[in-house]
């Protein structure tokens, strides 16, 4: 690395250490960056922020969309902050398949929390990644931590059961659900459920009190035929409202308990190793396919053979055995 680098990756990773929100924001900007040069950098500066920071509880919300989630993660991060800690936001939006392009606009329902000295608020487009997380959401997740965040609130991107991507990166999974939507229902099914520390059931006031309370009873009965998870628990299900704030410090009480258990426990500790064998095997396969399509005899071959592939000249598979020896031959 030349020197011009690595004193830019010392510049960041002071303002890290020294709890900067803007130097925060600059770093999760370059791991975040698909240009080649800033793929050196990132990975240096990830590999110094780690075990750099704070103790953190990683916690992941997720739901379908339109159950609230921005809106209790404003709520639940006051909470959070009023009683000490500092809270970074991870929020993931839905990347457009034909453009590209994202919204980003949760931090726009983060009124409150957005204006909070302690609080960092992060969209990411998920870039198609799958699994409701940006590609870069664990090395985003690292930087907050080394930036003093002791609180790592991620919100996915709400898409249902291939949320559980998620649950490779957090220590605790809220899942968010409001009666009467079909969720409850959707709820037993097994997969988003599995991976579920705590539910709780959104918008319980006015006229959906009642709704939500049967839905409250079905959800508990459903959860009790499913196995529990990994630490031995089966989640709680409990009633609040983001938007009146009913329920939220009673939820943050029940994730902080949660989060103690684990850790007394050893669970937690267990739980971070078996993760970070998995992102291992995710950078391999990362690189690799990095690596294919780069590699310039792939990119002289490839547009000629996905126009072959089009055209119904060639199948899939032949095409993509052809690309693989090339490939393969190269090396």
């Amino acid at each position: 690395m030349k020197q011009e680098e690595r004193a830019r990756v010392e510049e960041l990773l002071g303002g890290l250490v020294a709890g900067a929100r803007t130097a925060l924001g600059r770093a999760i900007t370059l791991v975040e960056s698909n240009r080649p040069d800033a793929a050196p950098l990132a990975r240096e500066l990830v590999r110094q922020a780690m075990h750099r920071g704070t103790e953190s509880v990683r916690i992941g919300i997720t739901g379908i969309p339109g159950v609230g989630k921005s809106t209790l993660i404003d709520a639940l991060g006051g909470v959070m902050i009023a009683a000490g800690h500092r809270v970074a936001v991870l929020a993931v939006d839905p990347s457009s398949t034909r453009s590209g392009g994202s919204i980003l606009g949760d931090k726009t329902r983060m009124e409150r929390l957005a204006g909070e000295e302690r609080a960092f608020i992060r969209p990411s487009p998920s870039g198609g990644s799958l699994g409701g997380v940006a590609r870069r959401t664990r090395e985003a997740m690292i930087l907050c931590e080394a930036a003093g965040y002791g609180r790592i609130l991620i919100e996915t991107v709400g898409v249902g059961q291939s949320e559980a991507a998620v649950d490779r990166l957090t220590d605790l999974n809220l899942l968010l659900m409001i009666g009467g939507a079909g969720d409850s229902l959707q709820g037993i099914k097994r997969g988003i459920m599995e991976v579920a520390d705590l539910i709780a059931i959104n918008k319980s006031d006015g006229d959906n009190g009642r709704r939500n309370l049967r839905a409250a009873v079905d959800l508990r009965q459903a959860i009790a035929l499913l196995p529990p998870r990994d630490n031995g628990h089966r989640p709680e299900v409990v009633l609040c409202s983001a938007a009146s704030g009913k329920g939220i410090p009673e939820l943050a009480g029940l994730l902080e308990s949660a989060a103690a258990r684990d850790l007394l426990s050893g669970h937690c500790l267990s739980r971070r190793r078996e993760q970070a064998r998995w992102w291992m095997r995710t950078a391999i396969e990362e690189a690799l396919i990095e690596g294919f399509h780069s590699d310039p005899i792939i990119a002289e071959l490839l547009p000629a053979l996905e126009e072959r592939v089009r055209t119904g000249q060639t199948n899939p598979f032949d095409a993509a055995d052809e690309l693989l020896r090339a490939y393969r031959r190269t090396k």
